[in-house]
């Protein structure tokens, strides 16, 4: 078991425990610390707290005790995976939609890490730890599309580099709800994690800096087809900034409307184009990945004016 404590600081004041206790603790789940609150691990000033949703006073002194939490650790699996190119430096993959980048608590296994360690015998970058060999950049589970999987520390330096100063190419293309003004534009907003739901990313004044400049392919009345370019990549940046501009991403329950449309499950975007100088030869390439088979049957029904429901 695992002992914490904390002292509550003003901004955290007037909020309730099960917020702010994941805020304190990144590794652990508001889930689990949700349990550990009904389970009696909680107190506040010595009292034993056993609701979720107690509000806390600045000064406040909590002590929490949590079972020690299983470490996660990456193996290989043997997961067929579409590599777009390979050589000795890294891995271009096309990400199916539902498959998870790298373990975590809630997906310790079947992730593209785990199948890229199986493909590559092991040999890829340490920078990012156990859990997230090789990984640059992340996607989301439920974004399809390009990725780049680092194999040895020196390409990783460089590719994270380009990262840093925005020199990589990244375009998605994403459906998204209503019609837009202008032919093309830029979200220059701030993103950070939601104050008031840790699952969600916002805009936040005191966020990081993100922009986003789109375009519009098609219109189609209540949707619209974009494409989204990043110029820098926060968590869900694409997701949040749409929603922000009130353009959410069509099946984006998390950001946009709870209906589903077309019976679309999850969010529709796609990273399609994906350009880097390599990190040995310094030459740009660029790779450009069709559109999922549900997107291109999305597409036709819009194209053709049929019933979303």
């Amino acid at each position: 078991m695992d002992k914490y404590t904390f002292t509550i600081e003003k901004e955290q004041a007037g909020r309730r425990l099960d917020v702010v206790l994941p805020e304190l603790m990144e590794e652990s789940t508001r889930s689990s610390i949700q349990t550990c609150i009904e389970n009696g691990g909680v107190f506040v000033n010595g009292q034993k707290i056993l609701l979720k949703k107690y509000k806390l006073s600045e000064g406040d002194f909590v002590e929490l005790t949590m079972e020690t939490p299983v470490k996660l650790e990456a193996v290989p699996e043997n997961i067929p995976i579409n590599i777009v190119y390979e050589d000795d430096d890294l891995l271009i993959v096309d990400k199916p939609k539902g498959m998870v980048v790298h373990p975590a608590a809630g997906n310790p296994s079947g992730t593209l890490v785990n199948a890229a360690l199986y493909h590559c015998g092991n040999r890829l970058s340490t920078i990012n730890g156990a859990v997230r060999p090789g990984i640059v950049h992340r996607i989301d589970k439920n974004t399809s599309g390009l990725l780049m999987i680092a194999k040895n520390d020196l390409a990783h330096q460089s590719l994270a580099e380009q990262l840093f100063t925005h020199s990589i190419t990244r375009v998605y293309r994403a459906i998204v709800y209503n019609n837009f003004l202008d032919e093309k534009g830029k979200v220059d907003a701030p993103i950070g994690r939601d104050p008031k739901n840790r699952l969600r990313m916002a805009v936040v004044p005191n966020g990081k800096a993100a922009i986003t400049h789109y375009r519009i392919l098609e219109r189609f009345g209540n949707f619209t087809y974009i494409e989204a370019k990043l110029e820098t990549g926060r968590t869900h940046q694409i997701r949040v900034h749409m929603a922000y501009i009130k353009h959410p991403l069509l099946g984006d329950s998390l950001y946009g409307p709870k209906k589903k449309y077309f019976g679309v499950e999850s969010q529709l975007l796609h990273a399609k184009i994906l350009g880097f100088h390599h990190p040995s030869t310094g030459n740009y390439m660029e790779f450009d990945s069709p559109l999922p088979f549900e997107f291109k049957i999305i597409l036709d029904k819009l194209r053709n004016n049929l019933p979303s429901a």
